[in-house]
């Protein structure tokens, strides 16, 4: 049966409409909704902000999924350029805008690399981990902040990954963009609810070294290196670097500052471009669901929401390129898809969508 065009006009009305309730503006910051909100939704705050792996990418793809598919309340964070500029600049360590999100979050995923936020912004870090509140941590979360600058007396900058995530910066572990990192169940960990539905996770991302666990860690997943960046390279087994493979991902109890307990999962994987492995997507997603409580179905759906091209990554040290390029935070969402080329010199990687393949 055809539309009239007033039925037709009033379709695309409320479709529009549903987009903008879904995802909305607030300030520098971009909030997708559940498409059905119902009581006692949990708020998950996703920062992004890193020079090298598109964490800016990254993390609206992952709000929507969780927003539209599991019914959280995503607000995603960036960093943007100096001196009150609108547009997003992840090479700007001072550009984090919008931590104040996390006073009402349950939940709080983080993907930042050596940033700086000023003292009233990590006020709202400082209270989020004083109250025991769950932390999700990806790649470069290890090394999140730098400096000796306070969140608290007895937490500085340079000491949130090592005391929230479990580690700190140690190493590539791997060859950098020449080899890449397929995950390994640790033994005996096979049965957590975290790797409901996860097989085998291939990521284009090296391993990172990981030497600070404890045996209050619970290693979940295990990275092996592999022979190439191609998705189907094997594991190289006589490599004394695999004997033993480093931790990939793994939960951690951390003490906040002012002596509440609380959990965090981190994973060293979490490039843009490894997230095109639906086994990660679905790492993450079991991850949120349970550090907020919970039950992890046996196979969540992880299926992108809106296309996802994620680009290589590698840092950019063009001075203009992210002014120039001049993305915004709602360049991000829902019904949107941004594309940029791939910075020159990187290898190409062809194991992953583009416009060009739809």
């Amino acid at each position: 049966m055809r539309l009239s065009v007033h039925s037709w006009f009033c379709a695309a009305v409320m479709a529009a409409g549903s987009l903008l309730i879904n995802s909305a503006l607030a300030g520098d910051t971009l909030v997708f909704q559940p498409p059905h909100p119902g009581v006692n939704v949990k708020h998950i705050v996703l920062i992004s902000g890193d020079e090298e792996y598109r964490s800016e990418e990254t993390m609206p793809m992952l709000g929507k999924i969780l927003s539209q598919k599991h019914g959280f309340r995503c607000t995603v964070l960036f960093a943007f350029g100096p001196d009150g500029a609108d547009y997003i600049d992840s090479n700007n360590q001072q550009g984090l805008r919008g931590l104040e999100s996390l006073d009402s979050a349950d939940l709080m995923i983080i993907a930042t690399r050596f940033r700086k936020p000023d003292a009233e912004q990590a006020r709202h870090i400082a209270a989020f981990l004083n109250a025991g509140k769950p932390v999700i941590g990806l790649r470069t979360a290890t090394h999140a902040f730098q400096g000796g600058e306070n969140f608290t007396d007895s937490l500085t900058y340079d000491q949130f990954g090592r005391q929230i995530l479990g580690e700190q910066w140690v190493s590539h572990h791997g060859k950098h963009k020449v080899e890449g990192a397929r995950s390994v169940v640790e033994p005996g960990a096979g049965q957590h609810a975290i790797l409901h539905g996860v097989s085998e996770i291939f990521a284009p991302s090296d391993v990172y070294g990981v030497t600070h666990l404890t045996d209050t860690d619970t290693i979940l997943l295990r990275g092996a290196i592999t022979e190439s960046l191609d998705p189907e390279s094997k594991i190289l087994v006589d490599d004394d670097r695999n004997k033993p493979m480093q931790p990939l991902a793994w939960l951690h109890p951390y003490t906040a500052p002012y002596g509440k307990t609380g959990h965090s999962f981190c994973t060293t994987a979490g490039a843009s471009l490894d997230f095109v492995d639906e086994d990660l997507r679905r790492l993450i997603v079991n991850a949120v669901i349970h550090l907020t409580g919970g039950k992890v179905p046996e196979k969540a759906d992880v299926e992108y929401v809106d296309p996802f091209y994620p680009t290589f990554f590698c840092f950019i040290n063009e001075p203009d390129y992210y002014k120039n390029i001049n993305m915004k935070p709602e360049n991000f969402g829902l019904g949107k898809t941004p594309h940029r080329p791939d910075p020159p010199g990187n290898p190409a990687w062809p194991w992953r969508p583009t416009p060009e393949k739809k």
